[in-house]
This record gives structure tokens, sequence and C-alpha cells, in this order.
């Protein structure tokens, strides 16, 4: 298996991206479409929105599927743009409980790892947070991300709460963990992750808590002739990452 990582490397040091200003424009339109489709939501929970899906994860199943039934889109500049939605109920557990643990950025890289290797919050506000979280991101090879976000909370009741992160600074790390480790220029790199906007819902009810996120991300598209390589990584990672997240956060509330 080393042959192929060292492989998969050299290939991947001749294929570098850059992301383009139209994917990014691309990016923007797709988030302003979705934040004020949710801001004019009338059912709070997406498991609510179909039959049997809030039967499913009330069950105990963690549902993550693409929201548009696509698990992602071509935009401009040669990139993707990926948009899945999951949901988890946790028994036993409050909104306050829930909150407190999410909130708890310093622990994120225990409570998250390994795909999140470190974490600290930069600013806090009253509900607002700036934080910075270094992310691994690992399929076939391994690459580290330094990246910021700013995440709001908004309470809408004393049961229900939501919020949204949108990454403002994600940049590749180059060598990480060796004497020479330097952080790659903003939009340079393998283009495994551009941008990043979550959007969170949280709900009391049940016996428990619902945790809901959409998960929104821009990569790079797949080069022709290197799917056996980048696809998994680009494709498969959006939603693993969502599931994952959402099975640590519901065994983080029920450890005993």
């Amino acid at each position: 298996m080393r042959w192929i990582a060292i492989a998969a490397l050299w290939v991947l040091a001749a294929q570098a991206a850059d992301l383009k200003p139209a994917a990014v424009d691309a990016f923007h339109q797709y988030i302003r479409r979705t934040e004020q489709r949710l801001d004019s939501a009338k059912v709070f929970l997406w498991a609510d929105e179909a039959p049997g899906r809030a039967q499913r994860v009330r069950a105990g199943e963690i549902l993550v599927q693409p929201f548009t039934g696509k698990p992602d889109v071509g935009v401009k500049g040669d990139c993707l743009i990926h948009d899945w939605v999951g949901s988890v109920f946790i028994p036993g557990a409050t909104v306050r409980q829930t909150l407190a643990l999410v909130q708890d950025y310093s622990r994120h890289k225990d409570i998250y790892k390994p795909e999140v290797i470190d974490s600290r919050v930069l600013s806090r506000e009253g509900n607002h947070f700036h934080i910075y979280l270094r992310l691994l991101k690992k399929k076939v090879i391994t690459v580290q991300l330094n990246t910021e976000h700013d995440v709001d909370y908004t309470e809408l009741d004393p049961m229900r709460w939501r919020s949204v992160s949108r990454s403002t600074r994600i940049v590749e790390v180059d060598n990480p963990g060796k004497k020479n480790e330097r952080e790659m220029g903003p939009g340079e790199g393998h283009g495994f992750l551009w941008r990043l906007n979550t959007y969170w819902r949280f709900e009391e009810r049940d016996g428990g808590t619902w945790v809901e996120c959409q998960a929104i991300s821009l990569t790079r598209d797949v080069p022709t002739g290197l799917g056996w390589l980048i696809e998994p990584i680009i494709r498969n990672l959006p939603k693993e990452s969502l599931e994952n997240t959402l099975r640590s956060t519901r065994a983080a509330l029920t450890a005993k």
C-alpha cells in the first residue's frame, strides 16, 4: 500500500488546483439560495419533511442524504458543490446539554477526532464565535487544513435553536508536523476543501434532542483520468464527514 500512496502523492503534486473566482461566485449564489430557503421554511426539522424519515431517525438511524437528490453539482471553475443533510436523535439529552457540547470548541479535537486535529475559540461575543479548526482529510492520501469559521447561534424558543457556521479561511498545510511545515496560499493546493458552510438545527422533544446539519462545501472537480484517485476523496468524504460528526455528537452526549 505504501507504493500506492507514494504514487498518489506524485500524481497529485502534478495536479494541484487553483481556486477560480467563478467557482467562488457560484458557491456564494448557491449559499444565498440555501439561506433564503432556510429562513422561509415552514417545517423546522428536515426529518419532519418526508413520511417515514423521522421514524427512522427516532429509531436510532443516523440518516444522511444529498439534499437535492444529487451528491454534488458541477460549477464554473472546474469545481463541485456538495450539499448533504443529516439527522440524529439523542435520547435523554437536553438542548442545553447539546449546545454546551457543540459550543465547547476547545474539546472538538477530542470529540470529533481524528478528523479534527486541533481546535480552539479565537474570539467570542455572546452567541457569536470565531473558531479555529485543523482538519484532517484522509482517503488514500492525507491532507491537513488550517481553517477558521464564524459561527452564530440563534434561540427560536427554549426548546429550539439553530446555528450557522461559515468558513472564513481555509488553507492547506504543506509538510504538516515537520520542521518545514508551511501554509499554502488561500485558493492553492489540491482543492479537497475550498469552502464550507454548515447549518444546524437543535430541537428538544420526544425525550431527547434532535440534531440536524446541512453541510455545503466547495471542492475541485475530478480531473479526467484521475477518478481512481481523486473521486474517493472528493465525492465520499463530504458524506462520511457529516455522518461521523453526527455520530460523534451522539456518542459524546450519551457517554456514561
